[in-house]
């Protein structure tokens, strides 16, 4: 399941004519600056948590300035970070942006990997958490790291 950002704007009767990202017109003021928020988050979290809950993968829709990659890779890791898998991609240069956000790198799977060690050490000594990297780590942060493992071997072919 995913966002289509243009029909779900349409829908709503948002005023704009852009295909995800950042709208120009959705800011905040604050001392003579712009912040500009996210007008997708919202729907994005709410389809990731139906998604999740009916064991559907959730994938972003589409961003439609093609021009803009770092505006892309920003929509992307937003939505990864949210828990989708994927993004659309409307133009053949999206495609290796996208595996680029949704790939877990070296050092991401690395440390997932020292954290379910550290994890495994823990029960084996009758303990219920750990502390790597002078943070504590519990079945929640193994649950988390057992994500960026499983993406990467997913995306490796791994079974």
């Amino acid at each position: 399941m995913s966002l289509g950002a243009a029909d779900f704007a349409a829908s709503m009767g948002m005023q704009t004519t852009g295909i995800g990202g950042t709208q120009e017109n959705y800011y905040m003021h604050r001392e003579g600056a712009k912040y500009w928020s996210d007008p997708w988050h919202w729907a994005q979290a709410a389809i990731v948590a139906a998604c999740r809950t009916h064991g559907v993968l959730p994938v972003d829709g589409p961003f439609g300035d093609f021009s803009d990659e770092e505006g892309f890779r920003a929509q992307a890791r937003r939505s990864a970070t949210l828990g989708m898998v994927g993004k659309w991609a409307i133009h053949p240069k999206q495609v290796a942006l996208a595996n680029e956000v949704f790939t877990p790198s070296e050092a991401a799977v690395l440390e997932a990997r020292e954290i379910l060690a550290a994890m495994e050490a823990a029960k084996a000594a009758g303990q219920g958490a750990a502390v790597y990297k002078g943070r504590l780590v519990d079945i929640a942060s193994m649950r988390q790291a057992e994500v960026i493992v499983r993406q990467a071997e997913i995306i490796a072919g791994v079974s």
